[in-house]
């Protein structure tokens, strides 16, 4: 990670890719979900015969996650809950660091909270400046 920092505006800007790479690691997780009742057998299996297709399903959406994961990590987004899309950007406010929150599908970034405080001591933006 890196000492990124970002403004609403900022977060906003990016947004747009954002959603395409969190929507990305949602839909994968869906699939591997999809798979799982029969994933345990196919693995079982796999250890006899050399091979799944449903193992090596699952292993590609499993990828595509860690590198939604990783893309996001790199432009020092912070990914807090894949199971719901809920990301933070890093932000400051009177020098102090507080996280803008993004959950998937929210139209813009609207909120932001202490680090401490996480998802249920979210604020309106308009609460921070």
């Amino acid at each position: 990670m890196n000492d990124r920092r970002y403004t609403v505006a900022e977060a906003n800007a990016i947004l747009p890719h954002v959603r395409e790479l969190v929507k990305r690691i949602l839909l994968a997780r869906t699939h591997i979900l999809q798979l799982q009742p029969e994933l345990w057998p196919a693995i079982q299996a796999a250890v006899f015969n050399g091979g799944s297709k449903t193992v090596s399903e699952a292993t590609r959406h499993i990828i595509l996650i860690q590198e939604g994961i990783r893309a996001l990590q790199a432009l020092n987004i912070l990914v807090k809950d894949i199971n719901i899309g809920l990301i933070d950007f890093p932000a400051e406010r009177d020098g102090q660091l507080v996280l803008l929150c993004w959950l998937y599908d929210e139209p813009t970034v609207q909120f932001w909270h202490d680090p401490d405080t996480g998802f249920a001591g979210r604020r309106r933006i308009e609460e921070l400046f």
